[in-house]
């Protein structure tokens, strides 16, 4: 069990992320610092002791929420496993996935505003990381069953990761003729015709 003063420490660090998550939600990176201390109930010093800078929290926001949509995805995946159909865990959790590129929040700190407020570069090192680890486990899961040749795993797992950021971006940007029905759809056609 923490001591007291670390179990306080991680609160305050929590009650921080919850309230930058909430103003980075509705006022994306431009919430400004004052706004999140009171939001958190906190002081500027108290959020500058947890995090570097702004930056360094808004990063914090997004590894939070990529965690738990990558962590909700794989559990998706796993309950979906089918020795009859072998796509179908990582259908679910694209499913998942997409689900997510849904919701607000994460469309906006994670796909919308998370390449400017991070930088573009750090942005794509840090979602590839992060995606690459569950996309190359459910391409490698396929490999495994038969359905996609060993030589092609790697090449399969960059497009298919291009394509889950791309429909993830289009569905985040509301663009006019992408609907997710259609995009699960034509990812699972995708999927299934990999070899």
């Amino acid at each position: 069990m923490p001591k007291p003063r670390a179990r306080k420490a991680l609160e305050t660090r929590t009650t921080i992320l919850r309230a930058a998550r909430k103003r980075f939600s509705e006022d994306g990176y431009e919430a400004s610092i004052s706004s999140i201390v009171v939001e958190a109930g906190i002081t500027k010093g108290a959020l500058f002791h947890h995090f570097e800078n702004k930056q360094n929290l808004y990063y914090e926001v997004w590894r939070d929420l990529q965690i738990t949509m990558d962590n909700e995805t794989r559990i998706a995946a796993m309950k979906a496993m089918s020795d009859e159909d072998p796509y179908a865990a990582f259908l679910a959790g694209a499913r998942v996935y997409f689900d997510w590129v849904m919701r607000e929040d994460y469309q906006r700190i994670v796909l919308l505003e998370g390449p400017r407020a991070l930088g573009l570069a750090e942005w794509y090192e840090a979602d590839h990381d992060l995606g690459q680890k569950n996309v190359r486990g459910g391409i490698q899961y396929l490999v495994d069953k038969g359905k996609i040749a060993p030589e092609r795993a790697d090449a399969s797992a960059m497009i298919v990761q291009g394509a889950l950021n791309g429909s993830g971006f289009a569905l985040a940007r509301r663009e006019n003729t992408v609907m997710l029905e259609r995009v699960l759809e034509v990812f699972e056609i995708m999927l299934r015709s990999l070899k």
